[in-house]
């Protein structure tokens, strides 16, 4: 992968974290915050603070070993898959090089049901039965840091992590240091088309207030997409958006709303592919695979642009195999499995290295596998350049104040 533009640099590395924030929160997300602020790799020790937060958090880890075994919860269809779609060649390896066994758990559907789920039980101090868990940067993310629901990351056994990850995913603005996530994958919302249908090439969020779409536009239904992407659509950064800009995008969606056929979940994707809708806000992975399934649709980041978003591995307080956990998740950071799991996979992958593995198994490769790691290799969707980069924005993270009056702003467009 290209690494990123100084732009977009400033823009991940802002902290969100304030002082008063830091003392608001006790036990380990406490000690977590003075690490983020300090920013763990190559932090002095003798900043204040930082050296009881590091004793405390060694503390912890001191007192846990391998068990030889691993709870990982995430999303369906997110990993690679081997000739059935039960084997996955990439935990297959893992269990053989490290003897640790993993359960794996498809059980996340979205960010905010998987939070209720395991809610009580983190309330309670109790096991959630997950080692690890895949959560998008955002809201839910921000409250499990927040509510002390998350384990600080051992950073001695973040090795590959270090050696490997590209700036996209290291010291980004909602973790930083990396003190609770390291990335899973990465991904674009932005707009998916039919050319054939349209008729013409989409080049902007105001596309989709085009009379001649009428009934032919899919809208996401959710709280973080939609709003982010509206923002974009108005000119405005959604990470430092005001309530002011808030109100314009509201609006903007408002206007549009005649115009929408449906406020999709995942579903969208299948609408795009049979006609149904012609246009739609879109992840940049589901239309990569629906190309492959033969489809030909189009992806775009507008010009006012667009929503990068990260998914994050994370350890769950009251883990019962945290070493466990720790060692795959900077297993994945070793360059041929991040291959591996990026050809499977399909989204932006948090190593850079693993674009000439992929080359080179497109070349040991033949017939339409070979043509499939090509397109891999070479697709702005799955390695963005830093032009596309320059255009990418993250997600607002509010309070609890401020998440109260974005809701009612922006839960009636696709509730109603």
């Amino acid at each position: 992968m290209n690494e990123l533009p100084p732009d977009l640099l400033r823009g991940l590395t802002q902290s969100r974290v304030s002082r008063r924030q830091a003392l608001k929160f006790g036990g380990l997300s406490a000690v977590g915050l003075v690490l983020s602020a300090c920013s763990i790799p190559g932090a002095q020790s003798s900043k204040l603070g930082l050296r009881a937060a590091r004793a405390e958090i060694a503390k912890y880890w001191q007192t846990h070993k391998k068990t030889g075994q691993l709870n990982f919860g995430n999303w369906p269809l997110y990993i690679d898959v081997g000739s059935k779609k039960s084997d996955h060649p990439s935990l297959d390896l893992f269990t053989k090089q490290t003897g640790i066994h993993v359960r794996y758990l498809e059980d996340i559907q979205s960010n905010d049901t998987f939070f209720a789920k395991i809610q009580p039980q983190l309330a309670a101090q109790q096991y959630t039965g997950y080692d690890i868990i895949v959560i998008t940067n955002g809201q839910y993310l921000a409250q499990l840091i927040d509510l002390d629901y998350l384990v600080p990351l051992d950073q001695d056994r973040m090795t590959n992590f270090y050696a490997h990850s590209s700036q996209l995913v290291r010291d980004p603005s909602y973790d930083r240091g990396n003190v609770y996530t390291m990335a899973w994958q990465s991904g674009m919302t932005g707009i998916g088309y039919d050319p054939k249908r349209v008729g013409h090439e989409i080049t902007s969020w105001q596309d989709l207030q085009d009379p001649r779409l009428r009934g032919k536009i899919g809208m996401f239904a959710d709280n973080e997409d939609l709003p982010n992407a509206a923002l974009c659509a108005v000119g405005v950064n959604p990470e430092v958006s005001t309530q002011a800009d808030w109100h314009r995008a509201a609006d903007w969606l408002h206007k549009q709303r005649p115009l929408v056929r449906k406020y999709y979940d995942q579903g969208y994707i299948d609408a795009l592919s049979r006609g149904d809708i012609w246009a739609s806000m879109a992840y940049s992975g589901d239309i990569f695979q629906a190309n492959l399934s033969g489809s030909n649709l189009k992806f775009v980041i507008p010009k006012e642009g667009a929503a990068i978003w990260t998914d994050n591995m994370c350890i769950p307080q009251h883990s019962e195999h945290p070493v466990d956990a720790m060692t795959y998740m900077d297993f994945v950071y070793r360059p041929d499995v991040a291959a591996m799991l990026a050809e499977g996979i399909n989204y932006i992958t948090p190593v850079s290295d693993a674009q000439p593995l992929i080359r080179k198994d497109a070349q040991a490769a033949s017939g339409d596998d070979r043509k499939t790691l090509e397109y891999l290799a070479t697709s702005p969707l799955i390695f963005p350049t830093p032009d596309e980069f320059a255009r990418l924005h993250r997600f607002r993270v509010n309070d609890k104040r401020e998440q109260k009056i974005w809701n009612a702003l922006f839960e009636p467009v696709y509730q109603s």
